[in-house]
C-alpha cells in the first residue's frame, strides 16, 4: 500500500492476537482507532499504548479496516451480530485472523458492502510485543476475492509476513495442518518434560529447548520431506 493509503484500524478481540496485529499495523503507519476491552487490559495497553477501549459497534463505526481476532467459536456470531444492527459499512475492509475459516464467515458483512479478507499469520502468539519479531520471520495465509487479493497481500506484508495465497476451498486443510503442527508439538513437549521430571531432571523444558528446536529445524530442512518438490524450497 502507498503511504497515502493509511487506514483507521479497529481491533475487535483483545486476546493474544488482536493487540499484536494492531501494533504491527500501527508500525506500518496505520492509525489504530480503538480496541475492545478484554480480560487483561494492562497487557493490551502495553502493546497498544494510548489506544482507546471501545465497544465493537463503535469500533466498526470509526474504522476503515476492522480486524476480527476473536475465538473461533465466537467469530460467526460477532460478524452476524454487527450485521443485525447495521454496523458494517460499504467499502470497509474486514479481516479475520482465524485459520479455520475462509470467507464464508464474513458473508453477513460482505452482503452489506464490506470487503472480506482472511489473513492468518502463522505464528504462535504470546500477546506481547515479542510477537512483532516473530512476525518478521513468518508467513501469512491470505484468502480474498480475486479483485482485492492484492490488498490482503499488502496487509500481510505490512504485518511483517510473507503472504501465501490459500484458496477458500483449501482453508479446512490449511487449518488442519496448523492445528496438527501446534497441538502435536505441545503434546510431545509436555510428554517429554514429564518423563524427564520423573527421571530427576530439573527444569526439563529448558533441558529440551535446544534438542527440540534443532530437531524441528532438521525436519523442516529435510529435502525428502512429504510435500517437497525437487528444485523448490522445503515445504513449511
Amino acid at each position: 500500500m502507498s503511504r497515502e493509503g493509511r487506514l483507521g484500524v479497529g481491533i475487535i478481540g483483545a486476546g493474544r492476537v488482536g493487540p499484536v496485529v494492531g501494533a504491527a499495523l500501527a508500525g506500518a503507519g496505520h492509525a489504530v482507532v480503538g480496541i475492545t476491552s478484554g480480560s487483561d487490559d494492562d497487557r493490551v495497553e502495553s502493546v497498544l499504548p494510548g489506544v482507546p477501549f471501545l465497544d465493537a459497534p463503535e469500533i466498526v463505526r470509526r474504522a476503515e479496516l476492522v480486524v476480527l481476532a476473536v475465538p473461533h467459536a465466537e467469530l460467526a456470531g460477532v460478524v452476524a451480530g454487527l450485521a443485525d444492527i447495521g454496523a458494517w459499512q460499504i467499502g470497509q475492509l474486514v479481516v479475520h485472523t482465524d485459520p479455520g475459516f475462509g470467507l464464508d464467515v464474513l458473508l453477513p458483512a460482505a452482503t452489506r458492502g464490506a470487503i472480506p479478507l482472511a489473513i492468518h499469520p502463522a505464528i504462535s502468539f504470546t500477546g506481547t510485543s515479542m510477537d512483532l519479531r516473530q512476525l518478521a520471520d513468518a508467513f501469512a495465509a491470505v484468502t480474498a476475492p480475486a479483485a482485492v487479493l492484492p490488498i490482503a497481500q499488502a496487509l500481510a506484508v505490512e504485518l511483517g509476513c510473507e503472504p501465501v495465497v490459500v484458496q477458500d476451498a483449501d482453508r479446512p486443510a490449511y487449518a488442519e495442518a496448523i492445528a496438527t503442527a501446534t497441538e502435536f508439538s505441545r503434546s510431545i513437549v509436555r510428554q517429554a518434560s514429564d518423563l524427564l521430571a520423573a527421571a530427576g531432571i530439573e527444569n526439563p523444558r529448558a533441558f529440551l529447548s535446544t534438542i527440540v528446536h534443532s530437531s524441528v529445524d532438521e525436519a523442516l530442512a529435510d529435502p525428502g520431506a512429504p510435500g517437497d518438490v525437487p528444485g523448490l524450497p522445503p515445504a513449511v
